[in-house]
């Protein structure tokens, strides 16, 4: 016979804290959901969030399969930087499932009209925007998409959340916030982004902040140290176009292995 505990309300809570765990559970691989990461530089930050204890448990699930570099693609395997001037893929930071490359393309950009200006300003906001965004056009097939459900990038007026300087409570503002998702469809691992860009960005600070937070949208989740490019880690007076140490870091993130857009089933397993 099995023994009794002498502590019934203990029993009792132990009893529903599993039940939790286990509809928490089920909820996240139901749905899908598996983790929000951001991305903050120094005039938006670039600090990591936190893993939550259920993001942990989610990511723990994940099948150990290898990681497998995707074939490049054409408009980047063409890409030749004659100048020699390399790169700073050194600064690009992997994550618990690889490098933060695209597979399927073309990607799928939205970018959300402001619903707090009038028609003609939106459009203004807009057309910036996309100005920055298609300059990346040129290394990587994309797509400009009017229904935000199918969206692969999301790019919103709106400003981030404020940000705690690290060692103090001190709170300051950011101009930009990138933030991405992974979740499964069709037992693939697949991604989103969302960016955030403040309404206190106009002119050509508007478009080189939307030129650098798609930057890392497509896999440069790092920063340059040099002003020259755009994704330099901090906002200056003149902003710089995309560099060819911009392309050179973005094609050798290509080149490296992820489990994006790779099955989560192990074929090899299967008679």
């Amino acid at each position: 016979m099995g023994r009794k505990t002498k502590h019934p309300i203990l029993n009792t809570l132990i009893n529903l804290i599993s039940q939790r765990l286990i509809t928490a559970l089920a909820f996240f691989i139901g749905t899908g959901l598996l983790i929000i990461f951001t991305n903050l530089q120094s005039s938006d930050g670039f600090t990591k969030i936190p893993k939550s204890i259920h993001s942990e448990l989610i990511i723990s699930l994940l099948p150990s399969s290898p990681l497998k570099p995707h074939p490049l693609p054409s408009t980047l395997a063409q890409w030749q930087d004659n100048t020699n001037s390399g790169d700073y893929f050194s600064q690009v930071t992997t994550t618990e499932v690889g490098y933060l490359v695209w597979s399927q393309f073309p990607v799928r950009v939205y970018v959300e009209p402001p619903k707090t200006a009038n028609e003609k300003q939106a459009q203004a906001w807009v057309n910036a925007v996309l100005q920055g965004v298609e300059e990346w056009s040129n290394y990587l097939p994309l797509r400009r998409v009017e229904q935000p459900e199918i969206a692969d990038i999301t790019i919103v007026r709106k400003a981030p959340p404020l940000q705690i300087s690290p060692g103090s409570n001190i709170t300051r503002a950011r101009s930009a916030q990138t933030t991405y998702e992974l979740y499964t469809s069709n037992k693939v691992l697949s991604h989103r982004f969302t960016i955030l860009l403040s309404p206190s960005q106009t002119g050509e600070y508007l478009i080189a902040a939307a030129r650098h937070e798609f930057g890392h949208a497509l896999g440069i989740w790092g920063h340059s140290p040099q002003q020259t490019d755009a994704l330099y880690f901090s906002q200056v007076r003149n902003p710089s176009p995309i560099s060819h140490r911009d392309v050179n870091t973005l094609k050798r993130v290509y080149e490296q292995p992820t489990t994006l857009g790779w099955s989560l089933v192990d074929n090899s397993k299967i008679n």
